[in-house]
Order: C-alpha cells, then structure tokens, then sequence
C-alpha cells in the first residue's frame, strides 16, 4: 500500500471499532433505539384483572378494567369487599421502616371504568411526552400504575407510609365519588402481589406508550435505576420477545418505574 495511505486507513479501522463499540447500550446511559415491535394478542392477555375482552384494532390495543385489586387490602376497611378483602397492615413493606410509620388515608378503595387506548407498535418517539398525575400504564391485575410523584410533582417520600402491603394505596375520586370516601387504587412502585406471585423478572404491564414494564431483577441480576436509561428501560431480550425490545423495569429506587417521561409516544386513558 502506498506509505501516504497507510496512516489513512489505519485511522478508519480505528473510527469504526470505536463507533461500532460506542453504538452498544451504555448501562444507565441512553439505550440505543429500539425498533417497532409489534406485541402480539397472547402477550396483551396476560393482563388478567379485566372487566372486556382484550381488543386490537386499528394499531392500538384496548384493555378495560376495574381498577379494584386483586389482593387484599387494609383500604377495602368498610367496603362492600370489607368482609372478602380487607386485610390490616401487616407490617411487611420494606419501604415503611418502622411499623408505626404507616399511616391509613382516608380513602377507600372503589370500582371504577377504567379504558386504555395503547399503541399496538410502540417505537421511540421524536420528542419525548411528560407523564402526567394519575394513570400511566396498567398492570397485570387491572390496576393503574402511576408516575414517581405525589401530587403537586413532590417526591414520594411521605405519601410511601401509607402504601399498605402490596405497594399500592387509593387517591381520592373525583367531587361526586362514592360517599365522598371513594379512592383509585394504583401503584407507583413495584407491585408486590404481582412479583410475588409471578416472579422479580416477570412481566407486570404496560405503560401508555406500549412498552412493557418488567419486574426488578432480569437474568437473575437486582436491577437499579443505575442500570437504566433516562426513561428507566433499556433495550433487551426476555421471555415475551427473544428478539429484544425496549422495556421498563420496576426498581426499589426513585424513580421506581418511570423517569423522565414516556420513551414511546402515549396512547390514550379514560376514566
């Protein structure tokens, strides 16, 4: 080879074992862009907690729910379910350190009309969308999940007291709700009647974006928010699609389940 263009092409082997190494997901970093995947029907059914049949059309998936959980609950105190459901704190959220810190709101929990409109195809979005207060996703038994705020955007540091043993608690209705003590129940963290049952790497949902939320642990490993993205995902192979896709993971750390809004463009909640 010519002695000029020597160094030249040495320089452009160099360029691209650096910029294909560079391409590869950076642990909490940003993930690289996942394709469009298309979920299919039999994944969306393992959303369980639904009051109609799981719908596709028109590029979006449709699942309705109740919003009432499946486990039992200190908040189902003097509910029709009181006699079925209601459970007292029991002491076993590790995220209230101190037993007596747990207090109960007012609220109680109530049924609802839940309908998420949710893109069938999700693929990363253009500009990236704010999650919004109240339901941002739906998990496995029906129940709303919900960003890392109380309200106002303030940290959830002392709204977790009252989280009873399943990570989750009512908000109140809307004025008009049921005898005014009505609450929506959600989650803003990891669902521990789901990884309990289902498992810590298991699929628990889906956010309004299309992505799926996953437990905290994959491949065996505790995931931390370290390990994420900007979002709180990444892209990766999993039980539901051995090809990879762009998913979420609950973690014990802030932001929980999601963090600086939706890495797909949202579809549509009403309740």
């Amino acid at each position: 080879m010519n002695s000029i263009l020597k160094p030249f092409a040495s320089f452009l082997v160099l360029s691209f074992i650096f910029f294909g190494c560079s391409s590869s997901e950076d642990e909490g970093g940003e993930s690289p862009t996942s394709p469009s995947v298309t979920i299919p029907l039999d994944v969306y059914k393992k959303v369980y907690g639904t009051t109609s049949e799981i719908t596709i059309q028109g590029g979006y998936v449709y699942i309705n729910t109740n919003g009432v959980p499946d486990h039992k609950s200190p908040y189902f105190k003097d509910t029709k379910w009181h006699d079925a459901k209601y459970e007292a704190y029991d002491a076993s959220n590790p995220n209230i350190f101190h037993t007596g810190d747990f207090h109960l709101n007012p609220n109680r929990i109530s049924e609802l009309s839940i309908s998420f409109k949710i893109p069938n195809s999700p693929s990363k979005a253009s500009t990236s969308k704010p999650t919004s207060m109240g339901p941002i996703g739906v998990s496995l038994n029906g129940v709303p999940f919900y960003n890392q705020y109380a309200g106002m955007n303030e940290p959830l540091t002392r709204e977790i007291n009252s989280f009873d043993n399943y990570n989750g608690h009512p908000a109140p209705l809307s004025p008009g709700g049921e005898n005014g003590s009505g609450g929506r129940y959600h989650y803003h963290m990891e669902p521990f009647w789901l990884t309990k049952n289902a498992g810590k790497d298991a699929l628990l949902g889906f956010l309004l974006d299309g992505f799926p939320v996953y437990g905290p642990e994959e491949e065996g490993k505790a995931i931390s928010s370290s390990d994420l993205d900007s979002y709180h995902g990444h892209t990766h192979s999993n039980k539901e699609f051995p090809n990879g896709i762009y998913h979420y993971h609950t973690t014990a750390d802030t932001p929980y389940i999601n963090g600086n809004g939706y890495y797909g463009s949202p579809g549509t909640v009403s309740q």
